[in-house]
């Protein structure tokens, strides 16, 4: 007896295939081609959406409630985790927690204790189960020490995720240089910070040929530096999260320390280029950039507070809204959140397409909701958008044809 389901009445969404109204059927873990078998349990959807599981890239947390809620399927962890994910025993193990319903693909460290002075042993971590290199929170300052990264990771054709912001720069910063930052009295440091870490990046990843990611590109300049390598060939992608699409340095006014992120929030003209850049395609990921804050880093003075936001559980609805404000297609919205992450690591997954892993999620995208940080599922819930009204829920998860519950 076959593992089969059948989803009925749905509408289909496929970053490859487009959109259509009709059945998909899952059998043995996997998309098939034609119809169920007979004894295929039936799911009718209602005219709800059936779309990929979410693969989301660099998070700093591996949080299974959250991405349950947010229909993150496969999720690529950066390498600060504790113990960092720079020696092979620790990534084969994150490797084996999240399964069967959560499968975690390890982003392993490019240097030993992520300390940017001494390069880790890629080969090994590769073999452990490492799908891609990973500079950590920090950038790699030596840029020596970086072209031998680069080289030795496109010799084993693992991309290379790098954090662009140059250090030297930011400093102890908290917010972007501008009106904002100086009318609050905040540490900022000049967004081209960001332009000069994407560029020296970007001219290493040409010279070795190798493959860039750089994990958030959240500037004008730095995105128009990607649009143009792209024009030259250049192997570089780059991601973006809600937050830095949605939100313009105004969010700190208040001196909210939920708006308190990395890279800093940036001026609305940098936010406007943002979502040009998501549009023309310069931009080819969109990730939660979870980053799960506790009330002893958050309730803090806003200089004294930890960077980051919980985004797993909120990715898919904040991300719907651009659709709703005709930035994106549906199918272009999930081929930056599926099939595109799931390339990038060299995954068999993110589209819908027959002999693809069952990995599918339910989706009513016109529910309402109130983003609500005190109950938000998940490690910790804070989040700039807080008591924001939002539409899109997950209504059910399957990884591999397997419910998610």
């Amino acid at each position: 007896m076959s593992r089969a389901l059948l989803f009925t009445g749905a509408r289909i969404v496929c970053p490859v295939a487009g959109e259509r109204t009709g059945d998909l059927a899952i059998v043995d873990g996997v998309i098939a081609e034609g119809c169920a078998p007979a004894d295929a349990t039936v799911i009718d959807c209602a005219g709800k959406l059936l779309a990929p599981g979410i693969v989301d890239i660099g998070a700093f947390a591996i949080d299974r409630a959250a991405c349950r809620v947010g229909g993150i399927v496969r999720v690529a962890p950066m390498p600060d985790q504790s113990p960092a994910l720079d020696d092979p025993g620790i990534v084969q193990r994150a490797a084996l927690i999240g399964k069967p319903d959560l499968w975690i693909h390890p982003i392993a460290g490019a240097t030993k204790g992520l300390a940017g002075r001494e390069m880790a042993e890629m080969a090994i971590l590769g073999s452990a189960g490492a799908r891609a290199i990973g500079t950590g929170r920090r950038w790699i300052a030596d840029s020596g020490l970086m072209h031998r990264v680069l080289t030795y990771a496109r010799d084993l054709d693992l991309v290379v995720i790098s954090e662009a912001q140059d250090d030297g720069l930011v400093g102890d910063a908290v917010a972007t240089a501008g009106e904002t930052a100086t009318r609050h009295g905040l540490a900022a440091a000049p967004a081209i910070a960001e332009a000069l870490a994407v560029a020296r990046d970007i001219m290493l990843a040409e010279d070795t040929g190798a493959r860039l990611h750089l994990r958030l590109v959240t500037t004008a300049a730095g995105l128009d530096l990607v649009r143009a390598a792209k024009r030259r060939g250049v192997r570089v992608t780059c991601g973006i999260d809600p937050a830095h699409l949605l939100l313009s340095d105004n969010a700190m006014s208040d001196f909210r320390t939920f708006a308190h992120l990395s890279p800093p929030l940036r001026e609305e003209p940098d936010r406007q280029a943002a979502l040009a850049a998501l549009a023309d395609g310069t931009i080819d990921i969109l990730c939660s950039a979870h980053d799960p804050r506790g009330p002893e880093d958050k309730r803090l003075p806003f200089a004294d507070s930890l960077p980051g936001a919980a985004g797993a559980a909120t990715l898919l609805a904040l991300s719907l809204g651009l659709v709703r404000d005709d930035r994106l297609s549906l199918p272009a919205l999930f081929d930056r959140l599926a099939r595109q992450p799931a390339g990038l690591l060299g995954i068999d997954s993110g589209t819908l397409a027959p002999g693809k892993p069952g990995d599918v999620i339910l989706v009513d995208p016109d529910a309402p909701w109130q983003i609500d940080a005190e109950a938000t599922p998940g490690i910790a819930g804070n989040t700039p958008f807080d008591g924001l009204p939002v539409q899109g829920r997950v209504l059910r998860v399957f990884k591999g044809g397997r419910e998610v519950l």
